[in-house]
């Protein structure tokens, strides 16, 4: 089997496009790992439950892994608020 699909707002497409060329690089480089290896991300506990976080540099990919091999990307940002970020964005859908 190929590697899974990404699936990301338009908005996670526009920040990561937006980053810096070196941490973009890296990024990008999680993102092909998390394609190939999903289960590479811890995973999280209590209410994010059910989603896995992969570290890059200074920043978190938070991601959930969905049935027919597509992986939704909730949200790209620094360790120190991605995850009252994420709980944020959770709660608003």
């Amino acid at each position: 089997m190929g590697p899974h699909r990404l699936r990301a707002s338009a908005a996670l497409e526009d920040l990561v496009r937006g980053l810096h060329p070196d941490l973009k690089r890296k990024v990008r480089a999680g993102l092909d790992l998390i394609r190939t290896t999903p289960e590479a991300g811890k995973a999280l506990r209590d209410e994010l439950a059910g989603l896995r976080s992969l570290r890059v540099g200074g920043v978190r990919i938070v991601y959930r892994v969905s049935p027919r091999r597509v992986i939704e990307l909730v949200a790209i940002g620094p360790r120190r608020t991605i995850y009252e970020e994420t709980l944020r964005l959770l709660r608003r859908r």
